[in-house]
């Protein structure tokens, strides 16, 4: 049985998602879990599984982005003895493991679409057989996907399966990132501060520093609940005095208080070293080749993201111009500059 996991929060979103979650557990459906990295959508797929009937049956994870196509396929549906090289035993794979169960699928953006298709079938028919078998197999499995990617863009792109997205979103879960529930930073920073003072063979924890702690408040955190571990148990482990309370947070490790450089690729045949050119490379999008009329361009790139952000809220003009960190009135104007619109 998976160990169950402490989820730490008190802040009005975080609550209002716990909330959905506990509305969410009861289903026999599919669901997604949508947020950014290092929020913690493994623990809610847990919490999913263990607050629902199922949670006496085996909760099965998979992180699909680690994996190439032929592995991930095998992992997946299992393979026989002897279907391909190097196969001398019969493989189970998850959709059998986690029958009457859960199967969290991590990173679900990045699945082949020819697994995403097989994928398909398990969900409507509740059947798959295993590579290089024939035998078709039958398994009851509640499929609980998680990604930090735009879907409904990918499906829009033909990147992803649109029957498929449909099937496993019939509910979706967000996750908000830590920056949204900012209460919650300190409970947690101190989680993982008696937990890794403990770790340390410490008698106790000394606490933060008022400064330490508006630090930790302040901070966008862009690694979310991840990176607040990572950044706090460091800062614990790193404190000279374990008696005292911690008064600076070491966010980057690769901080140096030697006056170096470090080294860095040796530049391509068509790129231009830093210290030869007038104007040093900039990291960004890929730009188009010059001679070009760099006022048609804006107008192009500025009209397919206001096309992008229109057709993300159907077509609502004011939900499109919160997209766009613009007025109502000033997404008007644009549309009215691009002939996006017709006035009547």
């Amino acid at each position: 049985m998976a160990e169950r996991q402490v989820i730490i929060g008190e802040a009005p979103a975080f609550l209002a998602m716990m909330e959905h979650v506990s509305r969410a557990a009861g289903l026999r459906k599919p669901v997604l879990i949508i947020g950014e990295r290092g929020t913690g959508k493994e623990l809610i797929a847990s919490r999913l599984h263990f607050l629902s009937g199922r949670w006496e049956q085996p909760f099965v994870k998979l992180n699909c982005s680690a994996l190439t196509e032929s592995i991930l396929e095998s992992e997946l549906f299992g393979h026989e003895a002897g279907a391909f090289t190097g196969a001398s035993k019969r493989h189970i794979g998850r959709f059998e493991r986690a029958d009457q169960g859960t199967l969290f699928l991590d990173e679900l953006a990045t699945i082949p679409q020819r697994m995403q298709e097989k994928i398909l079938r398990v969900i409507e028919y509740g059947e798959f057989e295993r590579v290089g078998g024939s035998e078709t197999l039958t398994t009851d499995v509640r499929i609980v996907g998680a990604t930090n990617a735009d879907l409904p863009a990918l499906a829009r792109q033909g990147r992803f399966r649109i029957d498929l997205l449909d099937r496993l979103a019939f509910d979706v879960i967000n996750v908000p990132p830590l920056r949204a529930r900012r209460e919650d930073i300190m409970p947690l920073a101190e989680h993982f501060a008696v937990n890794v003072t403990s770790e340390l063979g410490r008698e106790f924890f000394a606490g933060f520093t008022d400064n330490a702690r508006e630090t930790l408040v302040r901070h966008d955190w862009p690694g979310n609940v991840r990176g607040l571990k990572n950044a706090v148990e460091r800062s614990v482990y790193r404190t000279e005095s374990p008696t005292e309370p911690i008064s600076e947070i070491v966010f980057d490790p690769f901080v140096s208080p030697f006056d170096w450089q470090p080294e860095t690729a040796e530049p391509g045949p068509d790129e231009v070293p830093d210290s030869q050119s007038e104007f040093p490379q900039i990291p960004g999008p890929q730009l188009p080749e010059l001679p070009i009329n760099l006022t048609a361009h804006l107008g192009e790139i500025e009209q397919a993201i206001i096309n992008k952000a229109m057709a993300k809220t159907r077509y609502n003009q004011r939900q499109a111009a919160k997209l766009l960190d613009l007025s109502y009135h000033q997404l008007r104007g644009r549309l009215k500059k691009y002939d996006l619109i017709k006035e009547s």
